[in-house]
Formats: C-alpha cells, sequence, structure tokens
C-alpha cells in the first residue's frame, strides 16, 4: 500500500444536451428552486469536508458555466467526450495530470442529480474507504419489472436482487481508467466497467430523492423538494 493515504475527489461529467428534459439548452443549466440544476449538485459536493477536489468536466465548446453556478471554487475542464465514459475518462486524465494519485478515490457524480445531500455522500466514503473495489449508491427496485416489445409488455422480469443504480459511484482512479478502457466508450456507468473486470462494487443505499433529472416532470418534482427541504 502506499505510503500516502488516498484522497477523495469528485468528478462530475457536465457535458451532455439532456435531450429527452425538453428544456431549451442542456438540462443541467436548467433553473429549478432559484439556480441551476448543477450549482445545486456542487453545493452538495461543497458539503463534504473530505473531498479534496470537485473536477466538472465540460464539453469543449460550452460558454454557459461560469455564468450559470457563479463562485464556483473547484476546477473546470472543458474536455468533455462524446459519451458519458469519454468525458469520465477524459476528466480522470485530467485528475492525474493536476496530481491525484493513482490510489486516490474518485467519486463520480451526475450533474443532473441535484438533489444528492452531503450526508449521503458521506455514508458512501464511509462504507467504501476500506474497501478493496469501491460501490455505489443505489436503492433496491420495489417494483415489478416488465419488459417491453412494440408498446406492450413481453414478460415480467425477476426483480429478487435487483437495486436501482445511482451516483456517486467511487473506485480508485488507476482501476477505473483501466476499468474504462476496457469497457470501451459505450459502457453508461462506471460500476459496469468495473464489473467487466470481474470485480463486484459494494452497494450502499441512497435515497429515492437522489433521482436524475431526465424528463420535465421531473423538474417539476426536485423544484418542489427543493423549496420544501429545511
Amino acid at each position: 500500500m502506499p505510503a500516502q493515504s488516498p484522497r477523495f475527489h469528485a468528478l462530475v461529467p457536465c457535458a451532455g444536451t439532456g435531450s429527452r428534459a425538453a428544456t431549451a439548452g442542456p438540462k443541467q443549466y436548467a433553473d429549478v428552486a432559484g439556480c441551476s440544476v448543477v450549482a445545486h449538485t456542487l453545493a452538495a459536493l461543497a458539503g463534504v469536508a473530505r473531498i479534496a477536489q470537485v473536477l466538472v468536466v465540460l464539453g469543449p465548446d460550452d460558454v454557459q458555466f461560469e455564468a450559470r453556478v457563479p463562485g464556483f471554487r473547484g476546477a473546470v475542464a472543458r474536455c468533455g467526450g462524446d459519451t458519458r465514459a469519454q468525458s469520465v475518462a477524459n476528466g480522470l486524465a485530467e485528475l492525474a495530470r493536476r496530481g491525484a494519485w493513482e490510489h486516490d478515490w474518485v467519486l463520480v457524480h451526475d450533474a443532473a442529480r441535484c438533489l444528492v445531500r452531503p450526508e449521503w455522500i458521506d455514508a458512501l466514503i464511509d462504507a467504501c474507504a476500506d474497501d478493496q473495489v469501491g460501490g455505489l449508491l443505489a436503492l433496491p427496485v420495489p417494483d415489478t419489472l416488465k419488459q417491453e416489445r412494440d408498446g406492450r409488455v413481453a414478460g415480467t422480469l425477476d426483480r429478487a436482487h435487483t437495486w436501482q443504480a445511482q451516483t456517486p459511484q467511487m473506485f480508485r482512479l488507476g482501476t477505473l481508467r483501466e476499468a474504462l478502457v476496457h469497457a470501451g466508450p459505450g459502457v453508461t456507468d462506471e460500476a459496469s466497467a468495473i464489473e467487466a473486470m470481474g470485480l463486484a462494487p459494494r452497494l450502499v443505499r441512497g435515497s429515492p430523492e437522489n433521482f436524475k433529472l431526465t424528463y420535465p416532470q421531473d423538474f417539476e418534482l426536485a423544484e418542489r423538494l427543493l423549496r420544501t427541504r429545511s
């Protein structure tokens, strides 16, 4: 084990367009409860004392971030790729360039999960800091799952031992870089890439509120929840 204790870094891929959200521009810059979606997200990450730095990965042509997140004190890199996996891989390379170690932990969090709370992130760190693999926030699936074909039910899936993945997802920088190279650009979350290496990430129970803003109704729900928080 390296002599230096591993540090914790947050990486926020923020280069997507959010086409399903029906917002006027990228969904991460939509207004919710008084500020942009991503501003809420970054405020929560800033509330986690153990996170040494936050890196936001933007698209190369992004000209909105600084105006939509005034006063942000973390780091920004305009190195986003065509897919989430590419943006995360490029962000990991940037963290390494900025001095992050291979054995440091990286918490990858969706820009559009703006209801995340610092205490949930701290719970993930507590559960995974001594783990050999790392892990992710997730929720057991409570509903019956249906498989669809042409708009009709094609079958019922077994929901036993089924969880819905959330973020942050927390893995060692070096391990995650290697996993993403092998998984390719189409992998949809970091845990999937880690699983493809034969490793088993730890599941840490999250919250139903930690949902990803994807469809128009999600923004309405997020607005109500954020405005009623104490």
